[in-house]
């Protein structure tokens, strides 16, 4: 099997920011990670990337806010969602 899009998203907002949404089903975990997901979440403002949540090989789940970018511990998809809203909303 090879990697299967899930969600595949990109909404340009009346206010000019943009949100994308990424998300890829995996044959196998992408190490350390130990879901099949493969994702990247975004959040632009005036061109710049204020927030995103990703994942990578060798460096796992982790999330950008602003400059700083901390580690994400990886649960469900739903409540990967509801936190990169909630991240979102907290920048407005």
């Amino acid at each position: 099997m090879k990697a299967r899009p899930i969600t595949l998203r990109k909404e340009l907002r009346d206010d000019g920011s943009i949100v994308e949404i990424a998300i890829w089903q995996l044959p196998e975990p992408l190490p350390p990670c130990a879901h099949r997901y493969k994702y990247r979440l975004a959040y632009v403002v005036n061109g710049v990337c204020v927030v995103r949540y990703d994942n990578e090989r060798g460096k796992g789940d982790h999330r950008h806010i602003g400059s700083n970018e901390t580690p994400y511990r990886f649960t469900a998809l739903e409540r990967l969602l509801a936190d990169f809203r909630l991240d979102m909303e907290d920048w407005k």
